[in-house]
């Protein structure tokens, strides 16, 4: 297939290119990385649709060229509706079924086009850790001078070992772990999740969190608390007050790891596009820390090595 005579259609953060096809199907493409971009991504894809929550389809398979071909669900992504809508809440209400419904997947593993077993990780302490360190390896080398970068590492490193560890909640969930506006899309009057590659099983309150306090889509304090209040109405045998605990200590070290990748983003793979959105995700994380005594000494190291002009700076 000669690609250069598709349509390339908008990328995400990935290594993966996507191409619409004449026959009502998408062409996948990634020489890099490929398992994870190609053959996992379509094993989480089944996953989901034998789970009932609705994912794009695998149509063929060219792994040796590099490339899959899946279902084609148009350009009508949930968060283009949102921008347009004024009543946003009948919308999040659906995505809140939606995620209910991915968190009763119980499937350890699924088989892949290759006839392989593909075993879905755990949200290992180590691997949630190692995300939100990298604000510490990308964004904070950038930001502040050189000889305060050692201890400042060393400062909030300890105080994110120490976040963790006020983590409440023990119950293991499937986590599609981007769970946003962006990686849905609307298609015959049905929500389709995309972009599911890095799914994995961890705390119950993480893609609540990667919803609610979503980077790329500002809302309202109200709208973010009327939110939660649903998801806590379908899952009324989940403690509260835990969900809370956890749904913040998650957000905040989400969105630290999102300035993080955001920065290796611009700074390796040349995609500076996210850039702009840091300011905002700086946001939501004070919104978050302020005020809030479980985030006392993170607030406190914060502020003393990233002054509001850091945070507000759309450096190139």
């Amino acid at each position: 297939m000669n690609l250069n005579k598709l349509k390339l259609l908008a990328g995400d953060a990935s290594f993966r290119k996507f191409y619409r096809s004449s026959n009502n199907s998408i062409i996948v493409f990634a020489k890099k990385n490929k398992h994870v971009n190609l053959i996992v991504y379509d094993a989480i894809n089944r996953c989901l649709n034998k789970n009932k929550v609705k994912a794009p389809k695998l149509k063929k398979e060219f792994y040796n060229k590099n490339y899959i071909e899946i279902e084609d669900l148009g350009d009508n992504s949930i968060f283009k509706i949102l921008k347009k809508k004024k009543n946003k809440l009948n919308i999040y209400f659906n995505i809140i079924k939606t995620l209910k419904l991915m968190q009763k997947i119980n499937f350890k593993s699924i088989k892949t086009f290759k006839k392989k077993k593909y075993i879905i990780p755990r949200y290992t302490k180590n691997k949630l850790l190692s995300e939100a360190k990298l604000f510490l390896e990308w964004y904070l080398p950038r930001v502040i001078k050189k000889t305060k970068i050692k201890k400042a590492k060393n400062q909030i490193s300890n105080i994110f070992d120490n976040l963790y560890k006020q983590l409440k909640l023990n119950k293991q969930v499937f986590v599609h772990r981007d769970f946003h506006v962006s990686n849905m899309m609307f298609h015959k009057k049905k929500i389709y999740l995309i972009d599911s590659q890095d799914a994995v099983y961890g705390n119950i309150a993480y893609d609540l969190a990667s919803l609610i306090d979503d980077v790329r889509l500002k809302t309202s304090k109200t709208i973010k608390n009327k939110i939660f209040k649903m998801y806590t109405k379908l899952n009324s045998s989940i403690d509260e007050k835990k969900l809370k605990n956890d749904f913040e200590i998650l957000s905040v070290l989400r969105n630290l790891k999102i300035i993080g990748i955001f920065t290796r983003l611009a700074v390796r793979d040349k995609k500076k596009k996210y850039i702009k959105l840091i300011p905002y995700a700086w946001k939501l994380i004070e919104q978050r820390i302020s005020n809030n005594l479980l985030f006392e000494d993170l607030e406190k190291t914060l502020n003393k090595y990233f002054s509001k002009k850091i945070r507000a700076k759309k450096w190139k």
